[in-house]
Formats: structure tokens, sequence, C-alpha cells
């Protein structure tokens, strides 16, 4: 067996720090809380429920994940955030309406003692939303500092060895990648130039990395996708990945594009309207965010699909993405798709999907399975962007020039082989001649 990565304990507390305290980050606390209290199961995480083969099907090695590789336990999580709104954890959790009040009564300990810190904020990246929980300063730089302060201040008064750090927030206005991106340098000094191309986010992401902390972008916002900050990520040796937490409509795209592809059947046109009540909802009602999560949405179908591989079946599909916001439906949200195929001699098919799905109850156990994760890279000496966690994004991180792997059941092949790569297990191909060969 080959050697795998030496890579550190899982020793002491790991502080979660969570940039929003909303619908999906109360869900992930109050989860987890559930969990530690044995009053629920963590299902949906793959680190917690999810299993890994080693070796031959014949040998039948299935240990689960958190057995296979040193993960951090879930009594050891402690939990901080930043928001917009003062609320504390349970009150934002009531407002959010996303859990039973029982349950958030039963846990309103735990939900109390977590209160956010002022937040990063403008109104020029997110106009559907104002609060008053905000920090100032004469620049984003001085921001920046401040939130490297909470940082510091958040691991020594929870007494954490380490900590990560995972955006749950807003999607924000539509940005492209511009000069201040491109460096280190070019970014810092628009920190102190207040540039407006520099948005709230990269402004975490900018303080996390200088702080040696993890970071995941769970929204579809530009963020760390841009050079200066993975350039930084690289010399700070800290594990980065994004960007927008794979949950609804796209899980089912990703799921149903590859069987469509396998099957060489023909797409003629894929329609896709959301309907949903939450804050993500007021926020993407404005066209300029709704731009960004576009962006996102829009890209899966291309990257599986290969139109210019398959231009007969590909080649000319029409693909239109909507979201609506309709306040009675809250965090219920439902995806409807129409999907116009066509297969043997042209013939037209349709498939039609309509998922109630819950935004937050999906995107919940994503939360606690990047969170442990890169822990795991940044012990295991993992640096820059971490492209083995596609499987947890809409629109995965790579590395410059590198087309990003949307298939799910692809990408859940590479989370595993990396797994196994860093435990010094044998790669698994699938291929399995070596049942049916024969020396006669």
């Amino acid at each position: 067996m080959r050697k795998g990565v030496e890579i550190a304990p899982a020793e002491g507390k790991l502080g979660i720090m969570l940039v929003g305290l909303g619908a999906v980050s109360t869900t992930f606390v109050a989860g987890v809380e559930a969990v530690r209290k044995g009053m629920a199961l963590p299902i949906g995480s793959l680190t917690q429920m999810g299993t890994i083969r080693l070796g031959k099907r014949t040998e039948n090695r299935f240990p689960k994940i958190k057995d296979f590789v040193p993960l951090a336990d879930l009594n050891d999580l402690v939990f901080g955030a930043w928001d917009i709104f003062p609320d504390s954890a349970y009150e934002a959790a009531l407002k959010a309406g996303v859990l039973e009040k029982q349950l958030i009564e039963d846990l309103r300990e735990q939900l109390q003692s977590l209160k956010p810190m002022p937040a990063v904020f403008s109104q020029e990246y997110v106009k559907k939303l104002n609060g008053n929980n905000v920090k100032k300063a004469k620049n984003k730089m001085e921001l920046a500092e401040a939130l490297m302060e909470d940082i510091a201040r958040f691991k020594t008064e929870n007494g954490c060895e380490r900590l990560v750090m995972i955006w749950a927030a807003s999607t924000e206005a539509f940005l492209e990648p511009s000069e201040v991106h491109s460096s280190i340098e070019a970014f810092e000094k628009g920190l102190y130039d207040n540039d407006p191309k520099i948005a709230p986010s990269m402004i975490y992401a900018y303080a996390a990395i200088k702080s040696g902390v993890p970071f995941a972008n769970g929204a579809p916002n530009l963020t760390i996708d841009i050079p200066a900050l993975t350039e930084l990520a690289e010399i700070k040796r800290v594990p980065i990945c994004g960007k927008d937490f794979k949950t609804g409509q796209t899980l089912m795209k990703t799921i149903i594009a590859p069987g469509l592809k396998a099957r060489m059947l023909g797409l003629e046109g894929w329609y896709s309207t959301n309907i949903l009540g939450n804050r993500d909802g007021e926020v993407l009602d404005d066209p300029e965010n709704f731009r960004t999560k576009e962006e996102s949405k829009l890209s899966v179908l291309d990257a599986i699909l290969q139109p210019e591989l398959y231009p007969e079946l590909y080649g000319k599909f029409s693909h239109v993405v909507r979201i609506n916001y309709y306040p009675p439906r809250g965090d219920n949200k439902e995806g409807w798709d129409n999907i116009d195929i066509f297969g043997w001699l042209g013939y037209k098919m349709q498939i039609k999907i309509d998922f109630l799905c819950r935004d937050s109850i999906l995107a919940a156990p994503l939360v606690l399975d990047l969170a442990l994760f890169l822990d795991l890279a940044q012990r295991a000496q993992m640096k820059g962007v971490q492209e083995w966690l596609s499987f947890y994004f809409k629109s995965p991180q790579t590395a410059p020039g590198l087309y990003p792997e949307h298939d799910l059941f692809i990408q859940l092949k590479k989370l595993k082989n990396t797994l196994r790569y860093l435990r010094g297990e044998e790669l698994i191909t699938h291929l399995g001649l070596e049942y049916y060969e024969s020396d006669i």
C-alpha cells in the first residue's frame, strides 16, 4: 500500500465562523446541537453518514468516512458569526421559520448563546437588505483589520485550536474580475482606496486568509475566485473553495443531465423556475443580485453536456432560469423544471420535475461537511483551491484555465479518491476486469 499524507490530528476545538446568521446558518447550528444532544441524525452529511469503499469489492471494506479520515468531532465544534442584524441564533431561527418552534425552544439555551458580531456590509452590493449591526471604518482595509481582530479574539476567548470560515450570507450584486483583483498588491491598494470592485465578501475572505483560516464561499459571489486571493491563499498555505452551495434545482440538474448525456439523449430546452420567500428570495428579487445567481445556475448544463463535442445533441438547446420572490412560501422553495429531450430518430419526449424542497435543510449539512473537510485539508497541508470539494458547489472553483467538473457522480468520485490518496489507499477506477480474467 502506498504511504499516505501526514495529517495532523484533529485535537482541540474547531471554531466555525459563519458570515451571516440567517436561515442557513441557524439551521446548521441548530442541527449540530440537536445531533450532539442525541435528538436527531445528521442526514444529508457525507462526513457523518457516508461510507467509502477501500480496495476490491471482494474485500468488503466500507468504513464510514468519519472513521477513515481524522475529522474534527462534532462535540469539539464552536460557533461564531457576523450579521447585519443583532438577533441571536435563537431569535434569527424563529424569524427564519425553517425549523419547528418546539425544536428551537428545546435548543434555546445553545442558540441564545450565539450572538453575531457587527458585520462588514454595504447596501451597494445588497440593496434589498438594511441592518444596523454594521462595522464603521474610514476604508476597507480598516474593515479587514477589524475582522482579523474579531477572528483572533474569537479564537482566544473560545480556546480554539483551529478555525474555518464559511460565507453563508446573501448573494451580492454582480461583479466581473477587474484590475484591482489581478494581484495582491492591487487588491490591498484597493482596500485602502475603498475600491467599489471590492465587495464585503472579498474583505471577509482576505481577512480569513491573512489570519490563516480556510474559507468556503457558499454564494455565487466572485469573492475568492480572483487572482489576488487565490495567490494569497497559496502564499499563506490556506485551503479555499467555492462557490454557491449546490442545493435544490441545480442539484437535480447535476443528477439528471449526466444521465441524459450518458445515454446520448438530445436536449432541446430546459426551462427552470423557482418560487421562494426567504431572505435569499428577497435579495434575488433585485436584478443585479439575480444576475450573480443566474451566472452560477446557467453554467451547469454547458459544462456537463459539452455541446462543442456533441453539437447534434446539445448544440442548440435553450436554457432559461427564473427566480420568483413569493413571501408566503418562506424557506420552502419550489423548483419546477420542464425538460424537452429527443431520442432515437429524433422523436421528442419531456421530463417534468417539481421539487418541493427546503433550501436551508439541504444547505445545512453542506456547511458542516465543508467546515470539516477544509479543516482536514489544512491539517494535511493542502493549500489554495480545493477542487476535490466541487461536490458541494453550483459553480466549482478550479485552477486557472481548467474547466470545472459539474457531474455530481464524477465530483463524488473525485472527493472519495482524494480521501483515499490522503490515507495511502488504492484509488478506485471501477474497471473490475480482474474479476473476469483467467490464466487458462
